[in-house]
């Protein structure tokens, strides 16, 4: 155990070796909760949140935090064709059921939050609450041309204080709210040291994965997932200055789903540091309620 968590090693389908941290694992109370990040983030992302949700709220929860292929502990792929949303979710089932979790909370940031959607098709029974961190069915053009673009040209700082003042120049307009504390944090996540240098802590390849994209089109949509996931509960974390989920596609949303909850994160944009403000406690309350309506639910209906 490390700072608050242990590591997990397990293999991918196709024999990759992967990881995840595990926060709370004697934590057996109520229902896990899972935490998924975006394209070129990592377990780190989600520290701060996984510690309060394990150690501070109640019930205190087991938290599973994954690294993706390519991502930082986890092995790089040699063939960029399994950077896909697919692959990486049945990589986190099979991590899952190494773990005996059948049921969990599932919190995705971005690309987590979609494959979240392809959870919902594949397995849909795994799915007891869900937390979409300024991600939805349909996303903004704009949004990811600024993703694409900053990966493509991305600093290469030498040391923290470089790479801080590299977020800030990236993404300081979109982020008024944050603290200094809040972008070293930021910033501790998205880089490694490697040979006395910040590089990166993920596969670079992961940018090719961007090229295919035309975004001269409409992106893809994932409507019917989403639809499908209509009966569980579900909380949708917004940033107040998103450029990649836009208040229209929200609004949407709400319309399509019965069991919908939204919050905006004021002076936050894409994608909003869930461990900050009131968001932790509003996350758990939650979870909380969630779990409370489910086992209503189940009682209602072993009576009937």
């Amino acid at each position: 155990m490390t700072a608050g968590f242990s590591d997990f090693f397990y293999s991918s389908p196709d024999g990759l070796k992967l990881h995840a941290r595990i926060y709370g694992e004697r934590n057996h109370a109520g229902l896990p909760v899972v935490c998924l990040p975006g394209l070129t983030r990592n377990a780190r992302d989600f520290h701060e949140l996984a510690l309060y949700l394990s150690n501070e709220a109640r019930p205190q929860r087991k938290v599973v935090s994954f690294d993706y292929r390519g991502r930082g502990q986890s092995a790089y792929d040699s063939n960029v064709a399994n950077y896909t949303v697919g692959v990486e979710a049945n990589d986190i089932l099979a991590g899952l059921d190494q773990l005996e979790i059948k049921q969990a909370a599932f919190i995705g940031t971005s690309r987590g939050g979609l494959i979240i959607h392809v959870l919902g098709m594949l397995r849909p029974t795994i799915l007891k609450a869900i937390v979409l961190n300024d991600v939805g069915p349909a996303l903004e053009i704009s949004g990811l041309a600024h993703i694409k673009s900053y990966l493509e040209k991305a600093p290469r700082p030498q040391n923290l204080a470089e790479a801080v003042e590299a977020q800030k120049a990236a993404h300081g307009q979109d982020f008024p709210a944050l603290t200094d504390a809040d972008w070293q944090r930021m910033v501790a996540a998205i880089y490694r040291e490697e040979d006395g240098k910040l590089v990166p802590d993920f596969d670079a390849k992961l940018v090719e994965t961007l090229a295919a994209v035309d975004l001269s089109k409409p992106l893809p949509t994932l409507w019917p997932q989403f639809e499908a996931l209509g009966k569980v509960p579900t909380l949708v974390v917004r940033g107040a200055n998103s450029r990649l989920l836009s208040k229209e596609t929200l609004q949407e949303m709400a319309r399509r789903h019965p069991k919908l909850q939204t919050v905006t994160a004021a002076g936050q944009g894409h994608a909003p540091f869930l461990e900050s403000g009131e968001l932790p406690g509003m996350i758990a309350s939650f979870i909380n309620a969630a779990e409370k309506q489910q086992s209503q639910e189940e009682s209602v209906h072993q009576r009937s």
